[in-house]
Order: structure tokens, then sequence, then C-alpha cells
């Protein structure tokens, strides 16, 4: 028999690699580990990894079996969604795998200057509406720079034309660093073992003939970042379980 809400909430809050601050518990009580993930929680010096929006916690899972030498942190707010990953990886004994439940608009309370390698953004909603809410945005863009050490990467996979199209335009007008950049992930031979790691959400975009975008960026240190002046036609499909992206023509 499946597990409800409750029951999987309640396995949560017992795993010792979970830790849960939304935003309503973060206002109250301090993090005491910002600045020392490796030291309190994985005993190591290794590099972390973040998932943000992690959902399952697929990228997190699937990227810590491959690199037991690497830390992984899988970041979102549904925890119901995140029992899935929380509870393989305990099952599975890993110890370079944690969990964050708490807003992503508040990530750089979790992280010291420099303490995140590397960040994947695995299908986000695009957030056609608003730009500051886009996990790519300018907005976000500088809460990860607060963390992320000068070399770190962030890699975005998307199913949606809008936000490739936002981040390639803001990557472009920024002048940032970009290693991959492909409009057609598996189409184009880009994809790799790592890459080729599937979310709920992307095999159920696949299976719709949808392709995948694919970029991985640096930030540069001391830019002042700037948002694209472009319009964008809006993703006019309908995705699962999400409500359906179409109505206005463009957006910025």
């Amino acid at each position: 028999m499946a597990k409800g809400k409750l029951a999987k909430f309640a396995d949560m809050a017992s795993y010792p690699h979970v830790f849960e601050y939304p935003h309503s518990v973060a206002e109250q009580v301090p993090f005491e580990m910002r600045g020392k993930w490796r030291e309190e929680f994985f005993k190591n010096d290794n590099p972390i990894v973040l998932e943000l929006g992690c959902g399952r916690g697929e990228y997190t899972i699937g990227l810590g079996r491959m690199y037991p030498d690497k830390n992984f942190i899988g970041v979102d707010i549904k925890g119901a969604r995140m029992w899935t990953g929380a509870t393989d990886s305990l099952r599975e004994g890993m110890q370079n795998v944690a969990f964050l439940r708490t807003n992503i608009e508040i990530i750089d309370r979790f992280f010291a200057e420099g303490e995140v390698d590397e960040i994947w953004i695995t299908f986000p909603d695009p957030q056609m509406k608003k730009a500051t809410k886009r996990l790519t945005s300018t907005w976000f863009l500088r809460r990860y720079a607060s963390f992320l050490k000068t070399d770190g990467i962030i890699h975005l996979k998307t199913d949606s034309n809008f936000l490739y199209t936002y981040t390639d335009a803001l990557v472009k007008v920024n002048n940032l660093p970009t290693e991959v950049n492909t409009t057609d992930l598996y189409g184009g031979g880009e994809a790799d073992e790592i890459l080729s790691i599937r979310t709920y959400y992307e095999q159920q975009w696949l299976d719709r003939g949808l392709n995948i975008k694919y970029l991985k960026f640096r930030l540069v240190p001391g830019v002042e970042l700037q948002e694209p002046d472009i319009e964008i036609e809006l993703d006019d499909y309908r995705s699962y379980n999400r409500s359906k992206r179409s109505g206005l023509q463009t957006s910025k």
C-alpha cells in the first residue's frame, strides 16, 4: 500500500540526512551548519553539488551513485516528492547524499561563500509571467554567486523553449562562459552518462516528442548581471500536473 503524505513527512522527520527548514522555520531558527557541510555532515573535503528543485531526487541519487568522491544535496520545498530520493538513498546507505527541504528563494542562508562547486537545475517551472521567479534569473544567480566557488558550474536541463531562450539570452548579454549549449540534447549527441539521468518529468517530455535543452555555464565574479531585453514566445503546451502554458503571446 502506497504511503500517504503524512506518513512520508513522518519518515522525513526521522531521516538523519534530511534537513527541513521551510521559510517559516528558517526565519526563527538559524541554520548552524552553514559553511560546515563538509566538516559536520559529510565528514570529508569533497566537492559539494546542489540539485535545485530536485523533485524526487533522480539527479541527486544518480550523481551520488556515479561519483562517490563528491557530495550531493537535493533541494526542494515539496517534501512528499523528496521522500522518494531520501528513502532510496537511506536504504542504499549512501554517505554522500543529503536533502534540504526549503524555499529556493532563501537558498543563500544555507551555504557559505565558496562552499558549493556545482549547481544542477533540472526541469524547473519556467515561470513565464515573472522573471524574478525563474531559477536562472539574475535575482537567483546573484544568490547562487554568494556561495558558488569562483569557477563553479551551473547546469540547466529543461523541456521549456521559453526558459531555454531566456537563459541563453541572459548568458549571452552578460558574456558568461558557456561550455555546452544545445536545443536537442539527445538528438544532437551531446548526452553522456551524466546527462542521460532522466527525471520523472523528463521522461514524460521525451514520451511526448519534446526536445530537451541543456546549458552549462559559469558565473563571472564581480560582474553586475543584467536581464535580457527580449520578447519570448510562450510555451503553448499543457504540462503534466502543471497549469496550461498559454494565454499571452510573448513575455519578457
